[in-house]
């Protein structure tokens, strides 16, 4: 975990839908409820990733493909 000022972020594993790889993304959990969407780092495909924090920890992290 890192802090910066009141900025808490999280790295956490997810798996691409598409290609099924995994890799790391840093979640910022000083806000609650997100949802972004991100590219696969290896197939480059894009999918939503929806992320349910308390400040320092993801309590749920879901990946949708579009």
């Amino acid at each position: 975990m890192r802090i910066a000022g009141h900025l808490m972020e999280v790295s956490e594993p997810i798996q691409c839908p598409f290609c099924g790889q995994s890799f790391e993304l840093l979640i910022d959990t000083s806000l609650p409820l997100q949802q972004l969407t991100t590219d696969c780092e290896i197939c480059c495909r894009p999918f939503e990733v929806s992320v349910e924090c308390e400040p320092g920890q993801v309590l749920n992290l879901e990946v949708e493909s579009e």
